[in-house]
């Protein structure tokens, strides 16, 4: 009588996850793509300016400070009567933190960055004279202020040809694949390598402008974007 076939175990199979609509690997850009993307945001807007108001890098510095997860159209609504009382560090550490958290108790995390202000106001006398530092490192030694905070102040204060990576420039960089990243320096530094330098000094208002008005998060309108037949991103709703 034939024995019965030993029957073999089967291996066990992992399923790959599928992957995710928009998630599919985005073509590199060229560089005479990129050449040609910020030619056309230099036609449109030669000399971009930021959005929140300030009257010197001191309350520039504060300005952005009092931005972080907050939106500019808000800290411009609490800072011009707060620059009014005190545009300078000797005059903002002498207001004080409470009286500073009065101004800008209309903003997000207000308390923490009424302290913040306060001091780095008294640290900016006490070790710069009560000017504002044009030094990375002294700045990201300052309270409340991280590299973003820095970048922006180097670049539109003193000049510099600063990336400050904020949410709008992350999306861009990942939506259309100019500077893919997992984290806002991986995408600073792509960005970085990638710009010609002839657009440095302007890039960051570009990019943060258009992500603002144009490559929203929710619904991008691709039918008004100036790059929209350059851009990567496999969901545009206009054909390349």
């Amino acid at each position: 009588m034939a024995k019965k076939p030993v029957r073999q175990k089967s291996k066990k199979t992992v399923k790959l996850p599928r992957k995710q609509a928009g998630k599919q690997a985005i073509k590199p850009w060229t560089r005479p793509e990129i050449e040609e993307a910020f030619r056309r945001f230099q036609a449109r807007e030669p000399h971009p300016k930021g959005e929140l108001k300030h009257v010197n890098a001191f309350t520039l510095l504060v300005a952005v400070v009092l931005s972080a997860q907050a939106t500019d159209a808000g800290v411009n609504k609490a800072t011009p009567a707060l620059f009014a009382a005190a545009d300078t560090p000797q005059k903002m550490a002498a207001l004080g933190e409470e009286r500073v958290r009065d101004y800008v108790k209309t903003i997000g995390l207000y308390r923490n960055k009424a302290k913040n202000v306060v001091a780095l106001s008294e640290k900016l006398i006490a070790e710069h004279g009560g000017e504002v530092p044009r030094s990375r490192e002294a700045l990201e030694a300052l309270p409340g202020v991280g590299r973003k905070t820095a970048n922006v102040v180097l670049n539109m204060a003193f000049g510099e040809p600063t990336m400050a990576v904020d949410t709008h420039i992350f999306r861009i960089g990942n939506r259309t694949g100019l500077a893919p990243g997992k984290n806002p320096l991986e995408v600073e530094l792509k960005l970085l390598a990638a710009i010609p330098a002839k657009y440095m000094l302007h890039a960051h208002h570009w990019l943060i402008l258009h992500g603002r008005y144009t490559c929203l998060a929710r619904r991008p309108l691709c039918e008004s974007c100036i790059i929209a037949d350059l851009c990567k991103w496999p969901e545009k709703t206009v054909a390349a």
